[in-house]
């Protein structure tokens, strides 16, 4: 017999849980722990002391961005040396070879697809060294390689808003590049993958109130492509959630609560939504029912 409600079920997975998902969990619910404080420290003490001379995490890209994003989720501000160290080597690749809409060719330039008209993108690798099939740290797997560089330009885009670097020329071409790249997305099964859409949208939630009526106009897109399940086709669910947790839109909202049965149905005895990624799953699953709760 499974014991509890769902959120009381996450509840107690998380509460002995000594990560960084266990304590954001802790404070989701609001019931921290005592140690939790000293726990953040230390944490973030080991996670700042794997980091390379250069700043990456083994050289590799995406666990390197997800490295800032941890360390600012630690609590570390983005003047804390470790977080400055990170983007340091982040930044470095933004608008290098290899980034999201290099070259152009005509197709491409009518599409506004080339870097005439996509700037700002960081390169998660060489434009020759294949990326895919590449996991993301939430567990959505991109199989296509642009797909895969756009996504992951946009988790490094939102690393570096996190961090206050809003008003970089740069980060300022990246957040206009997708809200131009936005326009064209019109459908659910377009040129453009859902889960891009949804990287897209997760990025722009964060770039300020210059973006609020974008954000909103692809949160109605998202919401209105919902099924009847609470499920998104073709579109990773935590990925889709992940990105409507981060607004405070009433589609938004109306949305994770209709995605709550899903949620539910899937959730496993010890609380948990799946073994794939499973403390980061569980711990959007648990914002997205917390959310569901509140009144929009």
């Amino acid at each position: 017999m499974v014991i509890g409600t769902p959120i009381e079920r996450l509840a107690l997975y998380f509460a002995a849980i000594r990560t960084r998902q266990g304590i954001l969990a802790r404070a989701a619910l609001g019931a921290p722990d005592a140690g939790d404080a000293t726990l953040a420290d230390a944490l973030a003490t080991r996670l700042a002391a794997e980091l390379r001379p250069d700043g990456s995490v083994g050289g590799a890209t995406v666990p390197t961005i997800w490295r800032a994003h941890e360390l600012l989720d630690l609590g570390r501000g983005p003047d804390h040396p470790a977080v400055v160290q990170v983007l340091g080597w982040v930044m470095e690749r933004q608008g290098k070879p290899g980034a999201y809409g290099e070259g152009c060719d005509k197709t491409r330039h009518a599409q506004q697809l080339c870097e005439h008209w996509v700037r700002g993108f960081f390169a998660p690798a060489a434009a020759a060294e294949r990326l895919t099939p590449i996991t993301l740290p939430i567990g959505k797997v991109f199989r296509a390689e642009p797909a895969a560089r756009f996504a992951i330009s946009c988790l490094a885009l939102r690393a570096a808003l996190r961090a206050g670097l809003r008003d970089r020329p740069a980060i300022v071409q990246h957040l206009e590049s997708v809200r131009e790249l936005a326009g064209q997305w019109t459908g659910w099964s377009g040129f453009f993958a859902p889960d891009v859409i949804v990287a897209g949208l997760h990025a722009m939630a964060l770039g300020g109130p210059d973006y609020r009526e974008s954000v909103a106009t692809l949160v109605t897109m998202v919401a209105a492509h919902q099924g009847p399940d609470g499920l998104w086709p073709n579109a990773d669910v935590f990925a889709a959630l992940d990105a409507l947790l981060s607004t405070d839109l009433p589609a938004a909202h109306a949305a994770v609560r209709r995605a709550v049965p899903a949620l539910v149905e899937r959730q496993r005895i010890d609380g948990t939504l799946g073994t794939t990624a499973q403390q980061e799953r569980a711990l959007i699953g648990l914002r997205a029912l917390l959310w569901a709760e509140t009144t929009p």
